[in-house]
This record gives structure tokens, sequence and C-alpha cells, in this order.
């Protein structure tokens, strides 16, 4: 297994391609300010807890001595599918004003979700990087 097929990185990759993703739509709507009746968009979020799921079986403890307390973990996945969440279900969704014209785009707003945005993906590219650093460490390659 390399290290990019770990689950913890393809959750990360899958977060990477989403946020670039909306980073596109967001700039769509940015695009779309001034077009009458265009209604403002965003990407349906990701659902960290079914990417866990799906991310394979859950570990178990291992009993190695007879006073060991057994807890079995309970589930198991059913493993990353190539695609998944690389970009998202675009949904319409208008900010809470909408012009004369019928355009639910308030800049601001949009101007705050590109914001945001931008500093998710820079967190998640700084945890892949720390964690490539981490198991490299781990593995005597530093």
């Amino acid at each position: 297994m390399a290290i990019g097929d770990l689950p913890i990185f393809e959750m990360m990759k899958q977060k990477m391609h989403w946020l670039a993703a909306r980073q596109q739509v967001l700039s769509q709507n940015v695009a779309n300010a001034d077009t009458p009746g265009y209604t403002a968009r965003d990407l349906k979020e990701l659902d960290f807890g079914a990417m866990v799921k799906r991310a394979g079986p859950m570990l178990k403890p291992a009993a190695t001595q007879a006073a060991h307390i057994g807890s079995p973990v309970a589930g198991a996945g059913h493993g990353l599918h190539a695609g998944q969440a690389k970009g998202g279900e675009v949904i319409k969704k208008p900010d809470f004003e909408t012009s004369p014209t019928g355009n639910s785009v308030v800049l601001e707003d949009q101007m705050i979700k590109v914001a945001e945005t931008q500093m998710d993906y820079q967190t998640v590219t700084g945890l892949y990087s720390k964690s490539l650093g981490l198991i490299k460490i781990a593995l005597g390659r530093s």
C-alpha cells in the first residue's frame, strides 16, 4: 500500500477537490453578480461521517493476554470509490437578499465564502504535508 492510499490521505484529497470545485462555483456567482434572474449557487457540504464509514473496516482491538478486556469495534465500511467527492453536488443557495432584477448574489457574502474556502484549502494542504512528514519520520526517512 502506498502512503497516498491511506484513508486519511484519500479523505484530505477529496476535501481539496471539493474546495477547488466550490471555489469555481463561487467565482461563477461573482461573475454573474449583475446577471438578471441569476440565483447564487454553492456545493453541498461533504459528509465527513460518511467518508469515514467508506474508508474501510474499523480496526478491532486484539487481546494478546487473558487479562485484556475484549471490546470489539462494530461496523465495517465499503471502501472509497473512484471519482467520489471530486466536486460535489451544485445546489441553488440564494443569499438572503434578491435584487429587483431577480439576482440573488450578494458580493460581500460571496467574497466571505471565497476567503473561507481559501483558508480551508490552506489548512488541508498543511495537514497533508505535516502528515506526510510524520510518516517519513516514522519510516526513518527524515
